[in-house]
């Protein structure tokens, strides 16, 4: 068991907002659910919190009212192999939700989460400011990443 989890907070849509996560990542699956009782925030019998898991990091899901809602300060990093992880991802999360720009999306939830290719952080790892400036000015026109336009912009120096 890992020490630390984020937990995320909903109104009242955590069990719809788990059932989509684990179907749209692999290796996923709910751990526990646990109900509120005679005390608490929600109607008795109602789910209270979720502990799941996503490709094996795991997470927790609270139905705890409208108090608090998502911002962008809290993103999930989705780190993808290739080009075809970052589509897919990009079109599952985005579903219902809000395409951003630089590879962030906020799915129907009003979780925020960055669609980003593993090979973005070599390209702008490199020590020749010129290319990192290249694949940056590159990056900052995209919503969805594109790998190849990302590279062609490296390589242009």
């Amino acid at each position: 068991m890992q020490q630390i989890s984020p937990c995320l907070w909903f109104d009242n849509q955590a069990d719809e907002a788990v059932n989509f996560y684990t179907s749209v990542f692999n290796k996923s699956n709910i751990v526990k659910v646990s109900y509120y009782g005679d005390e608490g925030h929600g109607m008795k019998g109602t789910v209270m919190t979720i502990t799941f898991r996503l490709n094996g990091q795991e997470f927790m899901a609270l139905n705890g009212g409208p108090e608090f809602k998502f911002t962008p300060a809290i993103s999930l990093f989705v780190d993808c192999a290739d080009q075809k992880e970052v589509d897919f991802f990009w079109e599952k999360l985005s579903e219902g939700g809000e395409k951003g720009q630089c590879g962030w999306l906020t799915d129907k939830f009003g979780v925020s989460w960055q669609i980003v290719p593993t090979i973005l952080g070599e390209l702008m790892s490199d020590k020749d400011p010129k290319k990192k400036a290249k694949v940056m000015h590159a990056l900052l026109q995209m919503k969805k990443l594109d790998i190849a336009l990302l590279k062609k912009a490296y390589e242009q120096v």
